[in-house]
């Protein structure tokens, strides 16, 4: 049903995010306070509260300990399969109760954030943003994530809208949300077959479609999850710290301030040799007095990101294969995402494609938000020919199974199903009287249980005690359109008088706990808009007493001595107290 108030579309990017509303069959970009279409997914935290966005960036060389960024990289992923990132952040990342948590000092005490709560605190600023550009509340929102996101990553990112007090209507792919925006740029093309190549930040992602009268159909999906602009940033900033060690034998590795203001260099340079074939890195006093001044060229940057470069059309022919489609086949190749305008990934993709232009008809840095502000205009049945007629459906990123008795992976729904889809399964008891039935959901291809990622466990109860092999007991396995597992049983003996208790445990954060979050976030709001008015009423107060000062100096010839006097001992006496 339609909503009283707007909904927009947000992705939340690993660097950067972009915020859009589809009003009057046309999406707006919504600009921050600085005037920017996009805002640094960056949250700092200082002695006196946090700063978000532009305001954290700005600060970060100054404040890199307690300053984050990339927490989506850290978003429902356990403690091995993050630690490759870890080392790289400049605050310091810890393990905690089998989850990251990041640590940072914040008003004079160490403090530990889930990257949840750090997600819900850009998402949180973004909602803010939206709402002085809209002048009235915004509660409703479609979250992108990257097409790859398993089941614990799509949750924890719908924990995180929870926790900032935004309604999620959808939890969409970055991919399809550029399937969107590219149907409403071509609203009258004929049937035809579309690859989106989508490289942002943090990761890559791609997708075939085909798209006919509107309605978009995702028939395949693949990516890397760790090849991204970052990644490009991580190769210059390693090479540029060797050859600060060769040339001074000084280690910058362990001044999370030094490593910072290189980073920021390097992350110039690789712009720059997007449009010039020489960028220049340089750092004053990068460390210990120590300047860093450096020439680099694009063809010495391709040859440090080599190794990076090779993977990027692995995703590509997996998605065709996948989708069962050859390069001919593809009628249309549209590039997102910033870290696409590298030149070499373009070549790349050209050659691959025999030569054909790519399709650049959408804006790479705000394509993913204009359709996600699409998809809620259609989830709010937005009163707009456009938003009608268009429709997309999307697939399961990753292949779902149970595992057997014997230890293999017993498959329920395979990678590229359409969603939302169900799967249902008969379980039985192995032992006589069986309280409980123990199920372990998993997500990937891989033959053996084991070897694939544990999607979690979910614990059956209630069924009635029989022998063993008489229990029936029949299982839902649900994905909804986010991509999330449910999962429904029905004790088929007894029918639906008892149904049975689910304990599903997927290593996401519990209710109470996600509650907890949310009213901290309060807290922490009202903190900051406290500070911010304490902030605005200090200037203010400074602003009246100079100006007070400034007219009283052009008026002294008419003012008594003991007036003069009184007047300036009292602007002094607000500016000292200042």
């Amino acid at each position: 049903p339609a909503l009283s108030c707007p909904a927009i579309g947000i992705d939340l990017g690993t660097t950067k995010s972009c915020m859009g509303l589809f009003q009057h069959g046309k999406v707006e970009i919504l600009s921050n306070t600085q005037g920017l279409r996009s805002t640094p997914s960056c949250v700092a935290f200082t002695e006196s509260g946090r700063l978000l966005g532009e305001e954290a960036r700005n600060q970060a060389a100054l404040n890199a300990p307690n300053t984050v960024f990339g927490a989506k990289r850290l978003l429902g992923r356990a403690c091995d399969a993050a630690r490759r990132d870890g080392p790289r952040w400049p605050c310091l990342v810890r393990e905690q109760e089998g989850n990251w948590r990041v640590r940072v000092s914040y008003k004079g005490a160490e403090k530990s954030f889930f990257p949840e709560e750090i997600s819900a605190m850009v998402l949180g600023h973004l909602k803010e943003v939206a709402e002085e550009h809209l002048g009235q509340a915004v509660t409703h929102a479609v979250v992108t994530v990257p097409a790859h996101f398993n089941d614990s990553q799509r949750q924890a990112m719908r924990d995180a809208g929870v926790i900032a007090g935004i309604n999620v209507l959808r939890i969409l792919n970055e991919t399809t949300a550029a399937a969107l925006a590219y149907g409403l740029h071509h609203p009258d093309g004929g049937a035809r077959n579309v690859l989106i190549f989508d490289m942002g930040g943090g990761a890559l992602n791609t997708s075939v479609f085909s798209i006919d009268r509107g309605v978009i159909e995702v028939k395949a999906t693949a990516g890397d999850s760790h090849l991204g602009g970052d990644d490009f940033d991580n190769c210059l900033v390693s090479f540029f710290m060797e050859e600060f060690l060769k040339q001074h034998r000084e280690n910058i590795s362990h001044d999370s301030r030094a490593v910072w203001r290189l980073r920021t260099a390097c992350e110039a340079a690789k712009r720059a040799l997007s449009s010039s074939q020489k960028a220049t890195v340089r750092v004053d006093c990068l460390y210990r007095g120590i300047d860093l001044q450096a020439d680099i060229t694009r063809a010495q940057f391709e040859h440090l990101c080599a190794k990076l470069f090779q993977r990027v059309l692995r995703p590509v022919e997996r998605v065709l294969r996948d989708a069962k489609l050859s390069q001919s086949q593809v009628d249309d190749v549209v590039v997102v995402g910033a870290s696409t305008r590298m030149p070499r990934i373009r070549a790349l993709l050209q050659d691959f494609f025999g030569g054909r232009p790519l399709n650049q008809c959408l804006n790479a840095d705000e394509a993913v938000a204009s359709g996600a502000a699409v998809q809620a205009a259609i989830l709010l049945e937005e009163p707009s020919d456009v938003a009608r007629t268009l429709l997309a459906l999307d697939v399961a990123s990753v292949s779902v199974g149970v595992e057997a008795s014997t230890g293999r992976l017993h498959g329920l729904v395979k990678r590229n199903t359409a969603i939302p889809t169900v799967a249902t399964r008969t379980f039985t008891t192995l032992h006589d009287r069986q309280p409980d039935l123990l199920i372990r959901a998993y997500e990937g291809d891989r033959s053996i249980a084991k070897e694939n990622h544990l999607l979690g466990r979910f614990l059956l109860k209630g069924f009635s005690p029989a022998p063993r092999g008489m229990s029936l007991l029949e299982v839902t396995f649900y994905i909804d359109a986010d991509g999330i597992l449910s999962v429904f049983a029905l004790d088929k003996i007894r029918g639906g008088a008892n149904p049975i208790v689910v304990d599903a445990r997927k290593g996401r954060l519990s209710e109470e706990q996600i509650l907890r979050l949310a009213e901290e976030h309060e807290k922490y709001r009202a903190e900051d808009r406290a500070q911010r008015w304490k902030l605005a009423t200090k200037n203010y107060l400074q602003s009246c007493a100079f100006s007070v000062k400034r007219t009283s100096e052009d008026i002294l010839s008419y003012l008594a001595l003991q007036a003069r006097r009184k007047m300036m001992e009292k602007c002094q006496q607000a500016l000292a107290w200042l």
